[in-house]
């Protein structure tokens, strides 16, 4: 991609949680648009969104859709991604594709600018953007990992339902209001009750017993970290809150670690803030953390049953570093000039 002072931008799925979101974050960022473009599915097309103040009118997906365009954010799930990413690519389009369609291919940089943004020179025309629960759980494991060496993660996420999109936050919203008025709440988009519940089930169950949202931690980690020695267990849980991830994380290190020295480095990381005073009530919370940017990191202790390992408690808005915020910040890379595609 060739530098320039502003670049034609796509966001493709505008009209999802994550695309309105990504919509949102580049006005806010003042990334150096040209021309905007926004599509998604038929039944979405000539929809009205609004970008920095001024309308635009949602155009329906086609493959001959990025002509002109520079960068391309794709938020439209694994398999219109595959159908549509290297036709992007084809027109002369670098894409960051959101979805879980090319994060494990060998050629396809994952990346987390905070983590592993020398990644992004590596693209030959799609980078992915990791799992919102991976995202920011590396953001804190980075420093940890440079200083300590991990062996071991063990991870419970309680995962908000707008990681799921708009249709579960319907959910959430319309179960709540029919159980406090005494009415049934029957469950559509999740296979259970989500009101005033946990699941302990985010997307399909493997034959290992763990679900494919956990593999996905497991395996992302290990490529974003550069490090196919890290044993990752993770349980990964949907919880009722609409927007935040939450995630309690028990590190296994090499080396000999401590508490106060891991809140010092991480209160020194990118992108990450430490609240982390139990004494008066201080820890981070979701309903806090929605709407920010940084990853928030908690009740960090000596693990008491472990040598060389600590517990903490991590928070990070889904839509915004777990997604958005995440793609927007490699396309500033590439805006600046780095990331330069090597095709």
């Amino acid at each position: 991609m060739i530098k320039k002072e502003r670049y034609n931008v796509a966001v493709v799925g505008a009209t999802g949680a994550v695309g309105r979101k990504m919509l949102e974050v580049l006005a806010e960022r003042k990334f150096p648009v040209a021309t905007l473009k926004v599509f998604a599915s038929a039944k979405s097309a000539g929809q009205t969104l609004t970008f920095d103040g001024a309308p635009v009118t949602v155009a329906e997906l086609r493959e001959n859709s990025f002509a002109g365009m520079d960068i391309a954010l794709f938020s439209i799930g694994a398999v219109a991604s595959r159908q549509f990413a290297r036709a992007a690519v084809k027109s002369g389009c670098v894409v960051i594709d959101n979805s879980s369609a090319f994060r494990m291919e060998p050629d396809v940089p994952l990346v987390v600018p905070e983590v592993n943004a020398a990644a992004i020179n590596s693209n030959v025309g799609i980078i992915a953007n990791p799992n919102c629960a991976t995202i920011q759980m590396v953001v804190v494991l980075k420093p940890i990992h440079d200083k300590y060496k991990i062996k071991r993660v063990v991870v419970s996420t309680y995962q908000s339902v707008s990681g799921s999109g708009q249709k579960a936050i319907r959910e959430l919203q319309s179960q709540t209001k029919n159980l406090l008025a005494g009415k049934p709440a029957a469950p559509d988009l999740y296979p259970h009750q989500i009101a005033f519940n946990c699941l302990p089930h985010i997307d399909i169950f493997l034959s290992n017993g763990y679900s494919k949202e956990e593999m996905k931690m497991v395996d992302e980690t290990r490529k974003i970290l550069g490090d196919s020695s890290i044993m990752v267990s993770p349980t990964t849980v949907r919880v009722p809150v609409f927007y935040s991830h939450s995630e309690s994380i028990n590190v296994e290190t090499l080396r000999p670690i401590n508490a106060a020295e891991v809140r010092e480095l991480l209160s020194a990381a990118d992108g990450v803030c430490v609240t982390d005073n139990p004494a008066a009530n201080e820890y981070p919370l979701a309903v806090d953390v929605a709407g920010k940017d940084d990853v928030f990191v908690g009740r960090i202790r000596d693990d008491i049953s472990c040598e060389n390992a600590v517990n903490f408690w991590v928070v990070s808005d889904n839509l915004r570093k777990g997604a958005a915020l995440n793609a927007v910040q490699i396309a500033e890379y590439l805006a600046a000039g780095r990331g330069v595609s090597q095709r």
